[in-house]
């Protein structure tokens, strides 16, 4: 199986086994996208390029306010939560999660999925 493959049933598997989760991605640090299940209407690109610059303002937020390493980003927003945490030294994995979402349990299913990632991606 190709890494691509590997992340891709990754992504599948989060989205399988945590109704919450409406979608997902792994974008590189940089702001390209490395695997994705976001719904069609989604603008790949433009997801990539914001994860890139939250995870960049993150990072900084956390440094100058001596908060140590950024572990995760967390929006939310009135139709939803839009939660990102690290999979490995040079990628994130970006996840949208329903208003209803019980966020222990997302925040637990985000976590194995980024460390699976992370091991792909190594």
């Amino acid at each position: 199986m190709s890494r691509t493959q590997a992340l891709n049933n990754t992504l599948r598997e989060l989205q399988r086994s945590s109704g919450d989760i409406e979608a997902c991605a792994v974008v590189s640090e940089d702001g390209l996208i490395i695997a994705s299940s976001l719904p069609q209407d989604v603008e790949e690109d433009q997801v990539a390029a914001m994860s890139a610059a939250m995870l960049s303002m993150g990072t900084r937020i956390a440094s100058e306010l001596d908060r140590g390493e950024l572990k995760q980003l967390f929006v939310k927003g009135g139709k939803g939560y839009v939660v990102t945490v690290n999979a490995g030294p040079n990628a994130v994995l970006l996840s949208l999660a329903r208003k209803e979402a019980k966020l222990g349990l997302i925040f637990l299913d985000i976590s194995r999925a980024a460390k699976t990632i992370a091991d792909i991606l190594d």
